[in-house]
C-alpha cells in the first residue's frame, strides 16, 4: 500500500463524519419547537450536575426562571461561576441552590443528593446528568489514566448520580433522569479519543435503566447534542496536553493528523443556539410521564443518529416485543 493512498485514506475518514452529517441533512426536518412560554415548571425540583458552564448552566437558569427549584451543582467550591450564579438567584429572586458534587466522588455525591432531598422532603423530581469531559488522540494513544478519568466522568459518573436518586424516586413512584449523551453515542469520528466509547456505553446504560425503572413511574431520557459551543471543546486541552506529553514517540509519529492538534483546541461546536437543550429538557418535562421519548436528537442541521436510533428500536422491538417485558418496552419506545 503506497505512502498516497494511506494519507488519502486518512484524509477521507476525517470527512466521513461531514458527509454522513450532510446526507443526514438533505432528509431530515428540524425538531419540533417547544414553546417555552408555554411551560410552567413551578414546584419541580431539579438536581443539575456540571452547572459551571454550558447546558448545565443555562440550564439553571432556564428552569429556575420557568418556576423550578434548582439544585445547580459544580465541583471545587467555592468558584466564580458558583458566586455569579447565586448573585443571580438572588437578584432575579430565582429557586437556585449550588451544591457541591464531583460526580467522580462517592461520598459528593451521597452528600449532595442528601441535602436536595432534604431542602424537598425527601423527593427530587428531576435529575440532569450533564456533567462531562472530552480528551483528543488516537485510541491506542489513550493511556489507562485518561480511559479512567473520562469513564469515571461521563459513565460512571452518571451511574453514580441514578443510584443516589433512585430510591427515592421509587418509593415516590414519580421521577425524571436526563442523561446527557452526544451525537457522537451513536456516530464515531476518528481522534475523539474514549469520548465516543463513553457516549456508546451512556446509551446503553440508560435505555436498559428506561425498562426497568419504567414499572415505577421513572422515565429516563437521552438528550443527544449533535456540535454546540461550550467549554467542553475548550476545557478538553488541559487533559488532551497531559495525555500527549505522557505518549511515546512511536504513537505520536503514527498517527500524526490525529495528535499534532491535542491540547491546542480554542474552540469548537460551531454557531448553533446552546439553549436548544434546555428548552428541549424543560419541553419534556413539561410532558405527562410515560408519554416522554426515550431519546431527543438536538442540533439545527445534521442529526444522522436520527436514522440509527430509528433502527436500534425496530431492533429492540422486534427481539422483545412478543417477550414477557414486551409491554414495557413497547411503552418506553414508543
Amino acid at each position: 500500500m503506497s505512502d498516497s493512498y494511506k494519507l488519502n485514506r486518512r484524509s477521507l475518514l476525517l470527512g466521513a463524519s461531514v458527509t454522513a452529517a450532510a446526507m443526514v441533512t438533505a432528509c431530515s426536518k428540524a425538531p419540533e419547537a417547544v414553546a417555552q412560554d408555554a411551560i410552567d415548571l413551578t414546584g419541580v425540583s431539579i438536581l443539575i450536575t456540571g452547572c459551571s458552564s454550558g447546558f448545565g448552566r443555562l440550564g439553571a437558569e432556564h428552569y429556575a426562571r420557568l418556576g423550578a427549584k434548582v439544585f445547580a451543582t459544580m465541583r471545587n467550591l467555592p468558584r466564580p461561576e458558583a458566586t455569579e450564579l447565586e448573585a443571580l438567584a438572588e437578584a432575579d429572586n430565582l429557586d437556585i441552590t449550588v451544591l457541591e458534587i464531583d460526580i467522580t466522588k462517592d461520598a459528593q455525591v451521597e452528600a449532595g443528593v442528601a441535602a436536595a432531598l432534604e431542602e424537598t422532603g425527601g423527593k427530587l423530581d428531576v435529575l440532569i446528568n450533564n456533567a462531562g469531559m472530552s480528551i483528543a488522540g488516537p485510541i491506542e494513544g489513550q493511556d489507562m489514566a485518561a480511559t479512567q478519568l473520562i469513564f469515571d466522568t461521563n459513565v460512571f459518573g452518571a451511574h453514580r448520580m441514578a443510584r443516589a436518586v433512585l430510591p427515592s424516586m421509587r418509593a415516590n413512584k414519580s421521577g425524571y433522569i436526563f442523561n446527557v449523551s452526544s451525537q457522537l453515542g451513536r456516530v464515531i469520528i476518528p481522534g475523539f479519543g474514549q469520548y465516543s466509547p463513553t457516549k456508546f456505553a451512556l446509551e446503553a446504560m440508560s435505555e436498559q435503566m428506561a425498562y426497568e425503572v419504567a414499572p415505577f413511574d421513572v422515565d429516563v431520557t437521552l438528550i443527544q447534542p449533535g456540535g454546540y459551543p461550550t467549554k467542553i471543546w475548550f476545557n478538553q486541552n488541559a487533559p488532551s496536553a497531559a495525555l500527549k506529553a505522557r505518549m511515546s514517540e512511536d504513537v505520536l509519529n503514527a498517527y500524526p493528523q490525529f495528535t499534532a492538534g491535542m491540547g491546542k483546541r480554542e474552540a469548537g461546536g460551531g454557531s448553533a443556539d446552546a439553549m436548544d437543550i434546555p428548552r428541549a429538557i424543560a419541553g419534556a418535562i413539561a410532558k405527562p410521564q410515560g408519554t416522554r421519548p426515550l431519546r431527543i436528537a438536538l442540533h439545527p442541521v445534521a442529526r444522522p443518529q436520527e436514522a440509527i436510533n430509528k433502527v436500534s428500536a425496530q431492533m429492540q422491538l422486534a427481539v422483545l416485543g412478543d417477550s414477557p417485558i414486551g409491554p414495557i418496552v413497547k411503552d418506553v419506545l414508543d
